[in-house]
Formats: C-alpha cells, sequence, structure tokens
C-alpha cells in the first residue's frame, strides 16, 4: 500500500505530539472535576483557567471573555442564537450574513427565518469575497446581527474582516465571524479587529477534535444553549471536557509561535500546486489567488466527477475532498462554488487540497504528477468531456 499523503487539513489536522502530551495527565493524575471543593478538584479548576488564558492571549482577549464548547458548530450556534434572543428583547428582526458561510451558521439562519427573522445574504463574487460596500447598503435600522466567516473552509479565501468590524461598530451592531478555518492559521487580535463573538475549533490547528470555543466581548449578550450547570460562568452546562480544553490551549500557543514559519512554509507549497495544476487544459482555481489562506488550493477541472477523482487519488495513498467534510455525503454541488459562479457541472469537478506542517515538498511533487494523470484518465472515459471536444458542447472553462 502507498505511504498515505494528508492534504484534507480544512477537514481536521493531526495532533501535535507535544498536545498529546501535555493532555495524558488529564486522564490518569489531573482527572478532578473543576467543580469540586476537594484537592483534585481544584487542581483541575486551576488548569482550566490557565487554559482559559492562553486561548485569550493567543488572540488578544481577556481570560473572561473565553467559553469553551464543543467545536465550532456549537460556537456558531450560540452566537447567533443569542443573539437572536437579544433582538427579540430589543425588538430587531434583521440579520446579514454571506452566501458560503459554513452549514453550522447557513442553517441555523434558516431555522431563525422560520421564527420570523428575516436575513439578508450578501454576494461573494467570482473572487470569493464580501464588499464592505455591499455591506453598508444592506443595513437596516432593525439590524442586529453580522455574521461574515473569517476564511471560507472550502476556497480559503479571507474576508476584509477588519474592515466589516469597523462598520458594525459603527451602527451598534453586534459581529460575529466563524473563524474556524482562521484560528491558528493567521493572525488575529479580536480588539484590532472588532470582533464581538469569533468562533473557535481544535481540530482545524493540531488539537483534539470535539472541542472549542466562543470569544464574546464583554457586554455582548450571551444566554446558555444548554442548562443544568453553573459552568462556564453559568453559561454553558456540563463538565468540562479538561484534557480536550487543555490540549486546545496547548495546540493554539503552538500555532501562534510558529505560524510565520508554517505560512512560509505552506505558501510555497501552495504556490507550487497552483503552478502546476492550473496547466492542466480547462481548470480554474476557486477563490482569490492571493486573499486566501497559505494552505488551501481549490480547483475546478471540466469534464470530470470530483468523486471519482477523489477514488482515485485514495488509490493512491493521497487524501483530499471535494469540499466541506459535514456535506461529503451530498450529490448536491458545493454551495460554495455556486456562491461565486461556477456552474453545476463544474462544481461537480473540485478538488480541495488543504496542506498543514507536515506536508514536505516531496510529497507536493507526487500530487501534481498524480492529478493531471488521474484527470486525464476521468475525460477519457468521460461522454461529456467527448461531448465538449468534438464541440457538440461550449467548454465553460
Amino acid at each position: 500500500m502507498n505511504k498515505t499523503i494528508y492534504l484534507d487539513n480544512a477537514g481536521t489536522t493531526k495532533v501535535d505530539e507535544r498536545v498529546i502530551k501535555a493532555m495524558l495527565p488529564f486522564f490518569d493524575v489531573e482527572y478532578g472535576n473543576p467543580s469540586s471543593l476537594h484537592l483534585l478538584g481544584q487542581s483541575a479548576k486551576e488548569k482550566l483557567e490557565e487554559a482559559r488564558e492562553i486561548m485569550a492571549n493567543c488572540i488578544n482577549a481577556d481570560s473572561n471573555e473565553i467559553y469553551f464548547t464543543s467545536g465550532g458548530s456549537e460556537s456558531d450556534n450560540w452566537a447567533l442564537m443569542s443573539a437572536a434572543r437579544f433582538a427579540k428583547i430589543k425588538g430587531k428582526n434583521h440579520i446579514i450574513s454571506s452566501a458560503f458561510e459554513h452549514h453550522a451558521v447557513l442553517h441555523t439562519l434558516k431555522k431563525l427565518e422560520k421564527e420570523g427573522f428575516e436575513v439578508t445574504y450578501l454576494p461573494v463574487y467570482s473572487q470569493g469575497i464580501v464588499k464592505p460596500d455591499d455591506l453598508i447598503n444592506a443595513i437596516r435600522p432593525d439590524t442586529f446581527l453580522v455574521t461574515i466567516m473569517f476564511a471560507n473552509n472550502e476556497i480559503g479565501t479571507i474576508q476584509p474582516i477588519e474592515e466589516i468590524g469597523k462598520i458594525c461598530k459603527e451602527h451598534n451592531i453586534i459581529f460575529h465571524t466563524d473563524a474556524v478555518q482562521a484560528v491558528g492559521h493567521l493572525p488575529i487580535d479580536v480588539k484590532k479587529l472588532n470582533v464581538d463573538m469569533l468562533s473557535i475549533s481544535s481540530h482545524k490547528f493540531h488539537g483534539p477534535k470535539g472541542v472549542g470555543a466562543l470569544y464574546c466581548k464583554h457586554k455582548t449578550p450571551i444566554f446558555p444553549l444548554i442548562e443544568g450547570g453553573t459552568q462556564e460562568n453559568n453559561k454553558r452546562a456540563g463538565t468540562e471536557n479538561l484534557a480536550g480544553i487543555y490540549g486546545m490551549a496547548t495546540a493554539l500557543k503552538i500555532a501562534v509561535d510558529e505560524l510565520d514559519k508554517v505560512m512560509q512554509k505552506e505558501t510555497m507549497l501552495r504556490d507550487k500546486m497552483i503552478n502546476e495544476l492550473s496547466k492542466i487544459p480547462h481548470s480554474i482555481l476557486n477563490g482569490d489567488a492571493e486573499k486566501r489562506l497559505s494552505n488551501n488550493v481549490n480547483m475546478c477541472f471540466e469534464g470530470i466527477e470530483g468523486e471519482s477523482l477523489l477514488l482515485l487519488l485514495a488509490d493512491e495513498g493521497i487524501c483530499a475532498s471535494s469540499g466541506s467534510a459535514c456535506t461529503s455525503g451530498s450529490l448536491d454541488p458545493s454551495h460554495v462554488l455556486l456562491a461565486i459562479g461556477r456552474p453545476h457541472e463544474v462544481a461537480h469537478g473540485s478538488l480541495r487540497l488543504t496542506l498543514s506542517k507536515y506536508n514536505t515538498e516531496e510529497e507536493i511533487d507526487k500530487i501534481v504528477k498524480a492529478v493531471p494523470e488521474i484527470v486525464g484518465y476521468l475525460r477519457k472515459m468521460s461522454p461529456v468531456w467527448d461531448e465538449l471536444q468534438k464541440g457538440v458542447r461550449n467548454h465553460v472553462i
């Protein structure tokens, strides 16, 4: 069997060995419940607050603005539902978002629409980037929340978060950003960005799965989603996953400390993949070439199905994806690719390759050799490609 080459780091990442080492004591030494009053419990409480302080320092927040959750989806839901509950009290009804948010945001917004809230979905255009002027034009007297993701989980485009935060502050509107793909991959200063709420997920930056955080700025309203205990300042009931939380804090500290070095390496490997794969006839990069995460390559190849490409890459020991892991079982084309204007038939032929600090140039050499060969093989068997070559259909790319 071929050695596995893992390029699905937007889906999840390998846990750093230093993180595993930091987590181990919480299974057999520091195993107390942080809510208990005995020595083991109070020791666990100290570690919990130490992790909170580490997380806060990494994004320039105060420690009491960090709330631990089960991951990005819970953080997104919690932020949006809290803002909506507050809006009802204030008699406001309007939310602004973008057309290509993660489904944790989009599905929550659909739920709120069924409850009577109105949502404006800003376009992201061909480059996959929201325009601040569109946001300004969409604001109404009853707008209470703007939720725009920091970096897109499929095509990696980075949004003008600082500009959006400034606009929201000027209009006294709560600003939430799903920063699941950005935290640990970009420098983040919540004060400079004027963010009110920000979602984090540990397993996107070499921490454990099933743990995340919500940054919530002082005086931003937050209401419990989970009742039954006094944990997280009475805002989220349930015994804390201390091993996971400490692992997440350790992983984020490592990611922030090593950020410049990792970004430099990933950018070099990313650009090599883009340059080589762009040589495939009738292929196109999805999203802006510059304003994108250093680890993200997302391309469409006309005349093939992305699922077939993934299966044949898997036979070569290459782990990739065609979009978000949360919807990878769906046969529908990516809503992200449709939002940037890709036709259905082209969106079906997408490939997402996402790097980590563990990838090597040797691995990338194998990728840029394998993908063109497989695309060519699939096109030979494709009746759609045959029609494109014969002129029965017109090329889109």
